[in-house]
């Protein structure tokens, strides 16, 4: 239940801090990536204060035994750039232009109860089924 109740309250902390920046407008993100037309610098100052924040924050949490809710870390250790990876980079790249939302955002601008969000969550989930059949098929 402890676990729970901080996953709820680091969950709300995230979304508040995600719209407070602004980071759940879709026009405000798409003027941020307009780098030739209507360029908005201002989402690259929330970019470098969570860049910041986090890469304090890693350095001092890794050197810990383990988390404080968990028994041991969850890391990758994979650090290979392959194939997968760039498309998925690129198609990530390509659907955040396009709707101006990232994963983290369209979840958090659901509470505005707006269909854009709804849409992209839906068509995120599509997306990981797919590339599950994909790779079950390979």
């Amino acid at each position: 239940m402890k676990k729970l109740i901080i996953s709820l309250l680091s969950g709300t902390l995230f979304g508040l801090g995600l719209s407070l920046s602004q980071m759940v407008n879709p026009n405000k993100v798409i003027n941020f990536l307009d780098i030739t037309g209507k360029w908005d610098p201002s989402l690259a100052f929330v970019m470098m204060g969570a860049l910041l924040v986090a890469s304090i924050s890693f350095r001092i949490v890794l050197k810990k035994p383990a988390p404080i809710l968990e028994e041991n870390f969850h890391l990758s250790k994979r650090t290979d750039i392959d194939k997968p990876l760039l498309g998925g980079a690129a198609i990530f790249g390509i659907g955040w232009g396009m709707s101006g939302y990232c994963p983290g955002p369209a979840v958090a601008a659901l509470g505005s109860g707006g269909l854009e969000a709804l849409v992209m969550v839906i068509s995120i989930y599509i997306g990981f089924f797919f590339q599950k059949w994909v790779a079950s098929r390979s």
